[in-house]
């Protein structure tokens, strides 16, 4: 499943809850739609950490040490 196939289920169910109610296996599937989308969010969030390198105004790379650790680790550096 995609992640906008992902959300849009996750939104049908929302609005169903608001409105009618879920019966007891939609609202596991909620919960298991729920979980995958934030792994897949927290993911995204640490590759796009991963590839930050941050310059102070006179160009002097002040990257946090924990994250260049981060990215020797992992080959990025």
């Amino acid at each position: 499943m995609q992640l906008n196939e992902l959300i849009a289920r996750i939104n049908e169910l929302a609005k169903k809850k608001k409105t009618t109610g879920l019966t007891l296996e939609e609202a596991k599937e909620q919960s298991k739609l729920r979980a995958k989308y934030l792994e897949t969010f927290r993911s995204q969030m640490m590759n796009t950490i991963q590839s930050v390198k941050i310059v102070d105004p006179e160009g002097n790379d002040v990257t946090p040490e924990k994250l260049k650790r981060l990215k020797a680790k992992k080959g990025l550096h």
